[in-house]
């Protein structure tokens, strides 16, 4: 991991919306904005629980967050139902990037399940042009307006399904065409990533990267298998790989001292070693693990999310949203909420972002330029 290149980092006391951002783990049917929705569900003839843009917000923030991720994933009836033709489809993408502008994003991946957006008779390839081009008008609008924003699709299969080689095939035919990435999304628990091993094998073939979805409803198993059988270069989540961290405490300080105070050895095994030796990168969602219940296992707030002893024990964490419209946030929201919680500085907040610009699936001169914009951009804060 690159070391931030300030020295001191100033007070935070502006709009964290201005820092440039990168954002790896970031669901388009999970960002769609709550008034294009019913607009979309009006022209489809789909049954919303509201059609009151401020109360549908909020029911889908009421209905995420419940401490369940198969609850959490039932909201996606509705996105996806509006997502069924070309336009819209090219709204929603186009809407998407604006929005990741707004929050200060200018390199983004944007993943997605084609698979989930044929029932309007669309092909697998006709949905993935349709996105292509509405994120295309998306970072035109964005430079007209000033700014500037790089984007790409992470192509994904549900891993409950049974097209997983399909959907390979499909991320690498549109490799040069917006495809930068392929992953495996939906109901993780008793679907290991074992079972898309040969869509996998494909893909190393051809070699095209991927990111799996592992360590969020499931375990260490589920991660093992992402690294195995998925060749995952980075882990969708993957919180809970603090499982296969052993943290003792001694006993012997005062009581009334924190946890914290009283952590006397931290021993990795064999697996959190292998992911954080190889900088394989965690894209830890914050809000979204405590709302699913990701770290249950860990405590009841977010303060007891695992995400700092990682980032402490010198594990490759980067931070994300999941879904904005279910999580009800920003990027900007969960860099303050770890300045709330954690008390990072713009160091810390510097050295996340770098890590996302690093393991993004950027070319590599791309990334360097992308991490030299990151470095300068804070630089110019002091």
């Amino acid at each position: 991991m690159t070391e931030p290149i300030v020295d001191a980092a100033p007070a935070i006391d502006f709009d964290l919306t201005s820092l440039p951002k990168v954002s790896l783990h970031d669901h388009l049917d999970g960002g769609l904005r709550p008034a294009t929705i019913i607009e979309l569900a009006e022209a489809v003839g789909h049954t919303l629980p509201s059609t009151d843009p401020v109360a549908l917000g909020e029911w889908f923030r009421e209905s995420a967050d419940s401490g369940s991720l198969v609850r959490y994933l039932e909201t996606f009836d509705h996105t996806v139902a509006v997502m069924q033709t070309k336009e819209g489809l090219i709204r929603v993408a186009k809407e998407f990037v604006e929005d990741l502008a707004d929050d200060g994003v200018v390199y983004g991946e944007v993943r997605w399940a084609p698979e989930q957006h044929l029932q309007k008779g669309l092909s697998l390839d006709d949905v993935v042009e349709a996105v292509q081009e509405g994120l295309e008008a998306g970072v035109d609008a964005v430079t007209e307006s000033g700014r500037e924003i790089q984007v790409g699709q992470l192509i994904t299969a549900m891993r409950h399904a049974d097209r997983g080689q399909e959907i390979a095939e499909l991320a690498v035919r549109h490799r040069n065409k917006g495809a930068v990435g392929f992953d495996i999304a939906g109901a993780e628990d008793g679907f290991l990533p074992s079972r898309f091993k040969d869509a996998f094998t494909y893909l190393a073939e051809h070699n095209f990267p991927a990111t799996v979805h592992a360590g969020e409803a499931a375990g260490l198993e589920s991660i093992q298998s992402a690294l195995v059988d998925g060749r995952a270069l980075r882990l969708g989540h993957g919180v809970r790989i603090a499982e296969d961290i052993m943290v003792e405490f001694d006993d012997e300080d005062d009581d009334a001292a924190s946890d914290e105070d009283n952590i006397g050895l931290v021993t990795l095994g064999d697996l959190s070693s292998w992911i954080r030796d190889r900088g394989i990168a965690l894209e830890i969602c914050p809000s979204s693990n405590l709302q699913t219940g990701a770290i249950a296992g860990f405590g009841e707030g977010i303060e007891s999310h695992p995400l700092d002893m990682l980032y402490q024990l010198g594990f490759n964490v980067t931070i994300n949203t999941d879904n904005r419209l279910m999580s009800g946030v920003t990027l900007t929201d969960e860099f303050e909420l770890l300045v709330e919680t954690f008390d990072y500085d713009l160091d810390d907040l510097l050295e996340l972002t770098l890590n996302a610009a690093e393991a993004s699936f950027l070319p590599l001169e791309e990334k360097e330029a992308l991490v030299e914009y990151i470095n300068d951009a804070y630089d110019n804060l002091g």
